[in-house]
């Protein structure tokens, strides 16, 4: 890969980053970039996947204020999320994924429309079955697939945790990481990486993870929910016509 190229990763990176804590769309900027730069599907798929774990590290150490006092809980959910990334991780190289691009638009449109919902001052606690059954399953997603992963990720933990639109988007951004980790792991392993546009992209997302939570923590009242929603149903909007009509 070229510098020219490396650079061009290192901002989509950067880019990528930032609107992933803050509106957890990520993949949208990030994957489109990397089938621009000539990467295959799976290729791009994978690639991302692995820079997307730096990310979360980054997010993890600009969010800090938001995560005190969630230690424990990190610990607890991210073993929900860590499972559900390898197993997402794991059906992704060996099945087909149009099952999965048919589900995904309306997987995205719902976790929207829950997110523009008053909140109701009550959560459905997070040591609920149904509510962990949730999460992994979310987190399958984000293994497999990923685009808008984070939306459905925080329409979840907003459901089940009553706490500030500020705190649960950093929570989203720690558990979604170790789902991210997890099948990153796998596809280093075994997947098609491609290791020369994974560097400088993990590189950008390191950046831009950490400076979008100083974004979202100056977002006034729930808006930070409103503009998540709002993104989610254009992505589903979007991702539905693709493919439904390829």
């Amino acid at each position: 890969m070229i510098v020219g190229e490396a650079l061009g990763l290192l901002g989509v990176g950067v880019a990528a980053g930032v609107v992933s804590t803050v509106v957890s769309l990520a993949s949208i900027v990030s994957y489109p970039s990397l089938l621009a730069f000539g990467l295959p599907p799976l290729t791009a798929n994978v690639t991302n996947t692995v820079a997307l774990l730096f990310t979360g590290l980054g997010a993890a150490f600009g969010s800090r204020p938001e995560l005190a006092g969630q230690g424990s809980r990190v610990i607890r959910l991210g073993r929900v999320t860590a499972l559900g990334g390898a197993t997402g991780a794991f059906l992704l190289l060996v099945t087909p994924s149009r099952t999965f691009e048919l589900i995904a638009p309306w997987l995205i449109a719902a976790a929207s429309l829950l997110l523009v919902r008053p909140p109701s001052g009550r959560s459905h606690g997070e040591h609920g079955v149904l509510m962990r059954i949730a999460l992994f399953a979310v987190a399958i997603y984000v293994g497999y697939f990923g685009a808008a992963g984070g939306i459905l990720m925080f329409a979840v933990l907003s459901a089940m945790i009553d706490q500030t639109p500020a705190k649960s988007n950093a929570l989203k951004n720690v558990l979604s990481g170790l789902a991210n980790a997890v099948a990153a792991a796998g596809f280093a392993l075994f997947g098609p990486v491609d290791w020369g546009a994974a560097v400088p992209l993990a590189a950008g997302f390191l950046v831009g993870g950490w400076f979008g939570p100083k974004i979202a923590r100056r977002l006034p009242g729930q808006s930070l929910r409103y503009l998540a929603a709002a993104c989610g149903l254009a992505v589903a909007a979007k991702l539905g016509y693709d493919s439904y009509t390829s």
